[in-house]
């Protein structure tokens, strides 16, 4: 078995899976992280996303709508009502499209990374690890 680098336990927590066996699912409802993996049985409970994510979502979505809104304004110049109905919507449903697939890879780097209480894990994923590389 080989270390699972940073960029694939982000991989695994954008899908939804666990960073550990990328099968099981990390979230059991939309943004509740379960205790642990259905399928492994690797302890999640420990994860700290806090706000992270939702910053995350923020800047990436800001990133996206500021843009479109800037070019909307001067090619069409539209009343500010229309502005609010095309924009308030908008920005809703790609924060809320965001916001699950951003927390799972936050908590994905947690757990590679070994920070709050998954470090006991990674010490025993990093010695596993190093008996299986040859010398």
């Amino acid at each position: 078995m080989t270390a699972i680098t940073a960029m694939e336990a982000i991989k695994r927590g954008l899908a939804g899976h666990c960073p550990s066996c990328g099968k099981g699912r990390i979230f059991g409802k939309w943004l509740k992280v379960n205790d642990a993996c259905p399928d492994c049985g690797e302890p999640l409970h420990h994860h700290r996303a806090d706000d992270f994510p939702a910053y995350i979502v923020v800047l990436i979505s800001g990133h996206i709508i500021v843009p479109l809104m800037i070019y909307f304004e001067r090619a069409y110049s539209p009343a500010y009502l229309t502005h609010m109905l095309i924009w308030i919507p908008l920005s809703m449903l790609i924060c809320m499209v965001l916001l699950q697939p951003v927390k799972g890879a936050v908590v994905g780097v947690q757990w590679q990374m070994g920070l709050h209480g998954f470090s006991p894990a990674k010490d025993k994923r990093d010695k596993r690890d190093n008996r299986e590389t040859p010398p």
